[in-house]
């Protein structure tokens, strides 16, 4: 199973993607727009994206520009309606894994999917290990270091702590943590995010987890 981020703003199109991800055993984040898109592909967590071009806000050429220049590495497969040879090795040359031409198949989009999740496993099989500052975290084992130090960490503790290393110095709002960690169901109006961070900063130091006022929380390396 993976995580599939859709950036998608037809509804149509988007409920019908995310639906059949679902029944191939994966979970599914619709954002309806660039700048919404753009954000969750750079807190992490996501396994493959799908793309579209035509998006409010940003389009999918500056999203996946601005995804790949701030770090983000997850596969991306571009949805298009355009498809004239100049676009589509734009969109290649721009970071992209793979494309797709409106209107499509969904077994197509599926076995792209399968394809890119598999080539994208096999080369993570050698980057396990994500470390920032005196912090490490060893993804497949779920271990986590400070110092070189073993620290014991809850699932949703590594889970908060992982979004922190995926983006050093950023600022993350309650709502981006909130919705990362413990789902959209969640109650928004909860401190279970101020919770956990301080929990976090008895760990790993409380120099480690900033608050900016009004704004949410920032990782030090």
């Amino acid at each position: 199973m993976a995580s599939i981020l859709i950036v998608e703003d037809e509804e149509r199109i988007a409920s019908f993607v995310a639906k059949g991800l679902r029944a191939d055993g994966h979970t599914t984040t619709v954002c309806t727009d660039g700048p919404s898109g753009l954000d969750e592909a750079l807190m992490g967590g996501h396994d493959l994206m799908i793309l579209d071009i035509g998006l409010p806000g940003l389009d999918g050429f500056e999203v996946l520009a601005q995804a790949r220049a701030q770090g983000a590495r997850l596969p991306v497969i571009v949805l298009t309606a355009r498809d004239s040879v100049t676009d589509t090795v734009s969109v290649l040359e721009g970071g992209a894994d793979d494309y797709m031409p409106k209107p499509f198949r969904f077994a197509e989009l599926s076995a792209r999917v399968r394809l890119r999740l598999r080539q994208a496993g096999e080369q993570a099989g050698t980057d396990q290990l994500l470390s920032s500052g005196r912090v490490s975290l060893d993804i497949r084992t779920r271990q986590a270091t400070v110092d070189g130090r073993e620290v014991d960490l809850s699932a949703r503790e590594f889970t908060l702590l992982e979004i922190f290393l995926l983006n050093p110095r950023r600022v993350l709002s309650r709502e981006q943590l909130l919705d990362h960690v413990w789902g959209y169901d969640f109650d928004p109006g909860s401190n279970v995010v101020d919770v956990y961070v301080g929990y976090l900063r008895k760990k790993v130091g409380a120099a480690a987890i900033s608050t900016v006022r009004g704004m949410g929380y920032r990782y030090e390396p």
